[in-house]
């Protein structure tokens, strides 16, 4: 198993501002996993780790004239929810709206590799060895696309999961 997992988040951030929202093909999760992630290319990316791993996050714009970085990535109170349903796309139950950080993920932003680098912000998490295997652990990514009141969106549908 790799010592790192990296999650490309790719924002169409003109899309996703005109829309409001990070779905309707706006936002593409993909990581590079070697254990079975599940719904690659789409918000609802659940990716495979174990405890220990580090997992990195780096946001990707695809128009080169909105910059996108993530505000925060949080882990849902309650964290396990069901998978969204392979035919409908749509969760058996809704994901919990209620936000409180996993301390023990340790998520927090580093520069690109030690350098200030302003276009690529990298999150960066260590797997807690107390996770439940087979249980997808929901997180809520915050994006924030340019400037203004309605410049943050979010969505609470990536997880992940421990194999």
């Amino acid at each position: 198993m790799k010592e790192k997992v990296n999650i490309v988040v790719m924002v169409d951030a003109v899309g996703a501002l005109s829309d409001r929202t990070l779905h309707n093909g706006n936002l593409s999760l993909v990581d590079d996993s070697t254990a079975g992630s599940q719904h690659q290319g789409t918000p609802d990316l659940v990716t495979a780790v174990v405890p220990g791993q580090v997992v990195h996050w780096t946001p990707i714009h695809v128009d080169v004239q909105t910059p996108v970085e993530i505000q925060s990535i949080e882990f849902l109170s309650g964290a396990v929810a069901p998978l969204p349903d392979e035919t409908t796309g749509q969760a058996a139950q809704p994901y919990p709206v209620e936000s409180a950080v996993v301390p023990a993920l340790g998520v927090d932003a580093t520069a690109s590799n030690g350098h200030d680098n302003h276009d690529l912000l990298v999150w960066e998490g260590v797997v807690p060895y107390d996770m439940v295997p087979g249980v997808p652990y929901r997180y809520r990514l915050s994006l924030k696309l340019h400037e203004g009141p309605n410049s943050v969106l979010y969505v609470d549908s990536p997880a992940l999961l421990r194999v």
